[in-house]
């Protein structure tokens, strides 16, 4: 009788000791996967808004739930009214990229602050009153119409030349080389290579924690008041 008790009591411990070692190898030994902290990035597009690729970016922004910022010519923005409001109604900021898109240092502060003024008209009468931040054609401006204008002047710090090379993996690679926690990120909604490059982009960087806002939004997470007269590259160091 002792022989079977002792038996039964060897064949238990195994069990048991068979279960804690299924419930240790189960669990993480620190508790739980580290979740990284989130990260941040603007994407931007300049020289829309252009009937098809502008439709086919908002869409892939949609569906990925993320948010960008659109610097749209006035001139193109007069021709396509329905494709502004959809921008606006969708929660993307929209920005101010001159009406003609002339390099602004060419021209008197007069006749550059003209430019400016006539496209932010156009978008006040499609979405109404409202701060519409300022990019310069090419990123040139003198510090002087800088300071006479009641927005913020945003540019750059990751530029992939997407109007240059027309080659979406080449703009995918050059993204992803240099972006960082705080980036603005230049495209350009009119070439369909440019959307597809960043529907890759935020499809890569998705998993590795980072989040796609706006511009002011980008500003406003990493502490920065937006200030009219000063131009921001990106959020951070």
């Amino acid at each position: 009788m002792r022989r079977w008790l002792v038996v039964g009591w060897m064949i238990a411990g195994v069990i048991l000791f068979a279960g804690k070692a299924a419930t240790q190898e189960t669990l993480p030994a620190d508790g739980g996967a580290e979740i990284p902290a989130p990260r941040y990035v603007a994407l931007t597009f300049d020289d829309g808004p252009r009937p098809g690729s502008t439709e086919q970016l908002l869409e892939g922004l949609r569906d990925r739930g993320a948010r960008a910022t659109f610097f749209l010519i006035g001139e193109q923005a007069q021709m396509y009214p329905e494709l502004v409001q959809m921008i606006g109604a969708e929660g993307h900021q929209v920005g101010n990229h001159t009406w003609g898109h002339v390099c602004l240092q060419d021209l008197s502060t007069a006749n550059a602050l003209a430019e400016v003024e006539r496209a932010d008209a156009v978008l006040q009468k499609i979405l109404g009153p409202g701060d519409y931040w300022v990019r310069p054609p090419y990123g040139l401006v003198d510090q002087a119409l800088i300071q006479q204008l009641s927005v913020p002047v945003v540019k750059w710090s990751v530029d992939p030349r997407d109007w240059e090379s027309r080659n979406t993996q080449a703009v995918v690679d050059a993204v992803m080389e240099t972006v960082t926690d705080g980036s603005i990120v230049l495209l350009h909604d009119i070439y369909e290579t440019s959307v597809q490059a960043a529907f890759q982009i935020m499809d890569l960087l998705e998993p590795q924690g980072y989040r796609f806002v706006t511009v002011e939004q980008l500003l406003r997470i990493k502490g920065i008041e937006p200030q009219a007269g000063t131009a921001y590259r990106k959020a951070g160091k």
